[in-house]
């Protein structure tokens, strides 16, 4: 025979009505419930008589929730790599710009591919400091 944790017991996922949250319990804090949002984050302060046990639906709930986010901070971390398909274009009125494609043009027009691709990472590298951001 298996018995249920107490809705107060840790770890125990309950519902916070005053924040309509799911939250795992964590402790108490003098009169105050610690809760902490499943999959983390802060824990807030929670009336522990006003607490009651996570229904199924309510878990997967915040399960599917804490996924999401957990996703969508992946993905704002990741940086999506420059497009090196297809040579860089300098800015129009740019000297460094101009004077980079220049370079790129001789050493193309020569058959120069290793000064052709250096033209080119330089371009990119400045573009990058010095246009896009």
């Amino acid at each position: 025979m298996t018995t249920q944790p107490t809705p107060l017991a840790p770890g125990a996922l309950v519902f916070d009505p005053a924040t309509r949250k799911v939250g795992e319990y964590r402790d108490r804090s003098g009169p105050y419930a610690m809760l902490r949002p499943v999959g983390g984050g802060r824990e807030w302060q929670a009336d522990p008589s006003a607490l009651r046990p996570a229904t199924p639906e309510e878990r997967l709930t915040a399960g599917v929730r804490a996924a999401n986010d957990r996703t969508r901070a992946a993905r704002a971390s990741v940086t999506v790599p420059e497009d090196t398909s297809r040579p860089p274009l300098p800015v129009r009125g740019c000297a460094v710009c101009e004077a980079l494609d220049a370079e790129r043009h001789i050493a193309r027009a020569e058959g120069d591919a290793s000064a052709e691709t250096d033209a080119n990472v330089l371009l990119r590298r400045h573009r990058r400091q010095e246009h896009d951001g």
